[in-house]
């Protein structure tokens, strides 16, 4: 049987999968400017994505140490996958609608903060988030300057659509997380 000591260093096959994981996502820009000419990543770039990555890592790391809950592991997981997304894509775009992107996800972190990371309240911050996202969705959607862009109505719903989902998903991961903790 592995003990504690040793589930939570290298021994742990899911922990060394994950920041190797990390470190591979991290490696393909350098490994796609080798053979691309479209690919321009300066080390301010590698410097950024590596705080990007690694600071989901560690918040990971730390959710995984609030709950041996696989429930609430999951939708810590996917609340941050999904942050991790909207900062990205939202760098990637840089349309100017960044600051609702990054409020939707302040709101997450406050009311993580605010429920003291506990599964219910977890789980009622995530539909709170969704529901921002949803309506920030319908919002650009629904902007005169989306309509000036091909496909843009489409392209603004369905992304809004797809992180909607994802934090409902989280939701829902986390109500399981409370009803296991309530058994």
């Amino acid at each position: 049987m592995i003990g504690s000591s040793e589930r939570a260093g290298l021994r742990d096959p899911w922990r060394v999968a994950r920041w190797t994981a990390a470190l591979a996502l991290l490696l393909t820009p350098l490994g796609m400017m080798q053979i691309s000419d479209e690919w321009h990543w300066g080390p301010g770039s590698f410097v950024f994505a590596a705080i990007m990555i690694g600071g989901v890592g560690l918040l990971y790391e730390l959710a995984e140490k609030l709950s041996g809950s696989r429930a609430y592991r999951a939708g810590a997981a996917i609340a941050l996958v999904s942050s991790f997304l909207t900062v990205w894509t939202t760098i990637v775009r840089d349309d100017g609608n960044g600051a609702g992107f990054f409020l939707v996800i302040m709101a997450a972190a406050v009311g993580g903060f605010a429920a003291w990371f506990r599964p219910a309240g977890m789980a009622r911050t995530m539909l709170g988030v969704a529901v921002m996202q949803a309506l920030f969705g319908v919002a650009i959607a629904t902007a005169p300057s989306t309509a000036n862009v091909p496909d843009g109505v489409f392209r603004a719903l369905a992304s809004g659509g797809f992180f909607t989902a994802l934090w409902l998903v989280s939701a829902a991961c986390f109500r399981a997380a409370a009803k296991g903790d309530a058994t």
